[in-house]
């Protein structure tokens, strides 16, 4: 029986996929396998000698203090464009609130009298609206920084919508180029970006190297008037600069899932509450995808969408009558020791992958027979063994 415990509200969807007859899951778990969370900011107080991995049903995992659990031999996994379509619509959304008067427009209208005639309000409208009027989103740029999951569907739409995309991302994988349409144009750098774009949307995720991205300097090469959009982190955007270029005309706008509260009530700050994910969509998606990566790794020690741990894959083998995971600091010789008592209790290994990321690495090794407890004992004891467990 596997134990998962679990922190805030978690869609039933994601949920129906751990079987009732396997899992006992829920917030009352202790000493847990494993760990699903959304929100919740997990410490060191939430580790225990059992735990293996926890799930973040979500993309960012400033939530959790990843360098520690790697240390203790977690795995922590992320679900990877599990809520991009939630996102994208949110930045169009912001997209159109910028560029048009409709937020202003809404707040006029219900500011009337409800006793006014209808002609009269009708003229009054007439004569008023041109206070509201705004510009079309086709035949700008808008410039994309960050092009994984949400920043290729945010592409693709300003495409469909009309717009010149402009694409930057110093670190995309492979995958992601190709998820990209080709018309995106691709930049060498962020201030060839930042200057010819009328819309600027971030879709990074919040790292020491991407602290404070938006800052002083970098806002001097917005286009003047340019709105900025941030459904990332508010760590990527130095607020006190956003504030300075909304207050000199540089930026027109800044729309944000992210309210700093010297933001309030500023006339060109649109803020929302972080729904960028807020969607019952969003929040299936995201749970059943951390849901199964739980599964998968807890039942055949498979990894894939790991932040800390390299992605590996190893099919059951049928000689196998046993699986052996074991995690080790990145050093030489660590898997010839493990190799070899393995050998010295006679057990044949079947098959077998080794994989590294980091100071971590992890192995996966499928045994014609099961080995005792005195021989975990014997491979845990290894100086550089973090974790060993059998599956």
């Amino acid at each position: 029986m596997y134990t998962i415990q679990t922190f805030n509200k978690i869609s039933e969807k994601g949920l129906c996929r751990l079987p009732r007859q396997e899992y006992q899951v829920g917030p009352d778990q202790q000493d847990a396998d494993a760990i699903l969370v959304r929100s919740q900011v997990l410490s060191s107080a939430n580790l225990n000698p059992n735990l293996k991995a926890v799930a973040r049903a979500g993309a960012g995992v400033n939530n959790i203090p990843v360098e520690e659990y790697t240390k203790q031999g977690v795995v922590v996994f992320n679900t990877p464009g599990a809520n991009a379509n939630a996102v994208k619509e949110l930045v169009l959304c912001g997209m159109l609130l910028a560029s048009r008067g409709i937020v202003q427009g809404i707040e006029w209208v219900n500011q009337q009298d409800p006793g006014t005639d209808y002609a009269a309000l009708n003229k009054l409208m007439e004569a008023q609206k041109a206070n509201f009027k705004g510009g079309e989103l086709a035949g700008k740029t808008i410039g994309v920084i960050g092009l994984g999951a949400i920043g290729a569907l945010v592409a693709e739409a300003a495409i469909h919508l009309g717009m010149r995309v402009l694409g930057y991302d110093p670190a995309i994988t492979v995958d992601a180029a190709w998820r990209l349409a080709n018309q995106v144009e691709k930049q060498e750098n962020l201030n060839s970006l930042i200057s010819r774009s009328d819309f600027v949307t971030l879709h990074l995720p919040a790292i020491e190297a991407t602290k404070n991205l938006i800052d002083g300097k970098i806002i001097n090469y917005f286009k003047s008037g340019a709105v900025l959009l941030n459904y990332s982190r508010d760590a990527i955007v130095d607020t006190s600069a956003v504030l300075e270029g909304l207050d000199n005309g540089r930026l027109g706008c800044y729309v944000t899932d992210f309210p700093m509260p010297s933001l309030l009530k500023h006339p060109k700050a649109i803020l929302m509450p972080h729904i960028g994910a807020s969607t019952d969509e969003a929040e299936d998606n995201c749970a059943i995808m951390a849901a199964d990566q739980l599964r998968g790794f807890l039942e055949h020690g498979n990894i894939r969408n790991s932040v800390n741990f390299p992605a590996l894959t190893l099919e059951r083998s049928g000689a196998a009558v046993a699986r052996l995971a074991v995690v080790n600091q990145n050093v030489p010789g660590m898997l010839g020791q493990v190799l070899s008592i393995l050998a010295n209790r006679g057990i044949n290994v079947v098959d077998m992958l080794s994989k590294s990321r980091g100071d971590i690495a992890y192995n996966l090794i499928d045994l014609a027979g099961a080995p005792t407890a005195e021989t975990l004992a014997e491979i845990r004891a290894i100086e550089q063994v973090v974790k060993a467990w059998t599956l």
